[in-house]
This record gives C-alpha cells, sequence and structure tokens, in this order.
C-alpha cells in the first residue's frame, strides 16, 4: 500500500471521531479527537491493524489557556496525528495502555514534562525528573523558568 492509500484507509478508520483537519506535510494527516473519544479512535486505529504507536507528544498554547496531547501513528512513510485539545485547569486525558500497552512510557513522559493527569495508567512514577522536582513545575510548559535550588524551575507568575 502506498504512503496516500495509507492515509486515506487512516482517515475513513478516525472519520467518526473528527474530520482530517489538516495535512501538515504531505505524508502526514492530523484528526482533531475530542478527550472523550480518544479511547475510541485509538481502538479503531488497532482493530482495523492500521500502522503503530511511535509517540505521544505534547504542546503548551499559552495564548489560548491549553494544552494539545498528540498521538502519532506510522504506517511505513505515512502519519496520522490524532490531536486532543484540554484547558489547561483540566489536563486529564484517559490513559490508552488498555489499548496499547506500550504507551505506558509516553504517558509517563507526558504527566511529568507538561503536567497532563493520565487517568488509568498503569505506572505514573516519573521518568526523567529528580525526586525532589518541585511539585507543580513542569519543564516543557511554556511558563517554566530555569532555576531553583534543586535544579529545578518557578513557573512565570
Amino acid at each position: 500500500m502506498n504512503t496516500e492509500a495509507a492515509l486515506e484507509r487512516a482517515t475513513a478508520i478516525v472519520a467518526a471521531w473528527g474530520p482530517a483537519a489538516d495535512h501538515p506535510e504531505p505524508a502526514r494527516v492530523d484528526v482533531a479527537v475530542a478527550r472523550d473519544d480518544l479511547l475510541a479512535a485509538v481502538g479503531a486505529l488497532r482493530t482495523a491493524s492500521w500502522g503503530y504507536l511511535s509517540a505521544i507528544t505534547g504542546l503548551d498554547l499559552p495564548s489560548r489557556g491549553e494544552l494539545e496531547v498528540l498521538y502519532h501513528f506510522c504506517e511505513g512513510a505515512a502519519i496520522v496525528t490524532l490531536r486532543v485539545r484540554l484547558p489547561k485547569g483540566d489536563a486529564a486525558i484517559p490513559s490508552i495502555c488498555g489499548v496499547i500497552p506500550s504507551a505506558s512510557f509516553f504517558e509517563r513522559e507526558l504527566g511529568e514534562m507538561f503536567g497532563v493527569t493520565v487517568v488509568g495508567t498503569p505506572d505514573a512514577a516519573r521518568l526523567f525528573l529528580p525526586d525532589d522536582w518541585p511539585e507543580g513545575v513542569y519543564p516543557l510548559r511554556k511558563d517554566f523558568t530555569p532555576g531553583g535550588a534543586a535544579g529545578g524551575g518557578e513557573p512565570h507568575a
């Protein structure tokens, strides 16, 4: 199956949860998915045996007061990204580990670096930050500033 056919197939699989929002690159499709529809959309890709989860990443959108969680799936050169927007005041998302057990590593990183609570993740332990890292300080958010006695940081006021 060529890249364009793979993208068309993936778009059809997740069409019930959100239209293809964007083609940011030639071999990529982004689909906006509501938080409540995430598990169904991921499950549909899994059931259809479309690709594999290559990464979960986050974006801080301070001008909107939101975080965005991106689930990147690949099949050959084709990339489908499920994009889930969350208000910073309610930055919680369901774990996809029940569908894709290997997502645990990415979910742990998401919680630690962006402060997204992943509800139902089997392991929420820290991966990268020291045990004495200050609570509520997330190094990949845009309001983070380096500093602090423990090498941590402080959010902007």
